[in-house]
């Protein structure tokens, strides 16, 4: 069984909305964060958005007030609710889960460098 399976990314206008979703089926308790990062062509990868356990999110500046992270214990689920998407926010988005010590970067860095990451999603907001 995959760990991580994204879904949900796809083609839309700027000013639209998409949901991606993913199931976490060996990530469950309090041992991990759940995260969405994303990576655009030639670049690391950026963290997005991070929900621990208890339900504290953080974000990433760019998508403060755009973008709501949540999750579903009981399904062993993370969702990320996309609204007002701009082309900048065009890319491949991940599922991630992060030992919950770890600190939150939201500098970009290598993709896979730490955590357990999906295959990922894309992301494309286009005129």
């Amino acid at each position: 069984e995959v760990p991580l399976v994204e879904s949900g990314g796809g083609s839309v206008q700027p000013g639209g909305s998409l949901t991606l979703s993913c199931t976490a089926s060996n990530f469950t308790g309090d041992d991990f964060d759940m995260a969405w990062y994303r990576q655009t062509p030639g670049k690391e990868c950026e963290l997005v958005s991070r929900i621990k356990s208890d339900g504290q999110a953080y974000y990433r500046d760019s998508v403060k007030g755009r973008f709501a992270i949540s999750q579903d214990n009981a399904k062993n689920a993370v969702f990320l609710q996309m609204n007002s998407l701009k082309p900048e926010d065009t890319g491949a988005y991940y599922c991630v889960a992060l030992p919950w010590h770890l600190t939150v970067v939201f500098l970009p860095h290598p993709c896979r460098a730490v955590g357990h990451w999906g295959q990922g999603t894309q992301v494309t907001v286009s005129s």
